[in-house]
């Protein structure tokens, strides 16, 4: 039986190709996340007292709800 290995080095400039692509990938999804918050946040802003009550929120929680929205 015979063995082979496998594994090598990466190509010159992988990895560094790799991190370039995480980077901006991460920007993208930062500003996914926070257009997310945005449209929560304005959509229980448009609630009235009451409606807000029926949900169990009140107007001090909307930051706190967007914001556990965002990650």
């Amino acid at each position: 039986m015979a063995a082979f290995e496998t594994t090598r080095a990466a190509p010159f400039g992988a990895i560094a190709t790799y991190n370039i692509v995480r980077f901006f990938g991460n920007i993208a999804s930062d500003a996914i996340s926070w257009n997310d918050a945005r449209v929560t946040r304005n959509a229980l802003a448009k609630l009235t007292d009451r409606e807000l009550d029926d949900i169990g929120l009140s107007r001090g929680d909307i930051a706190s709800i967007a914001a556990q929205n965002r990650f």
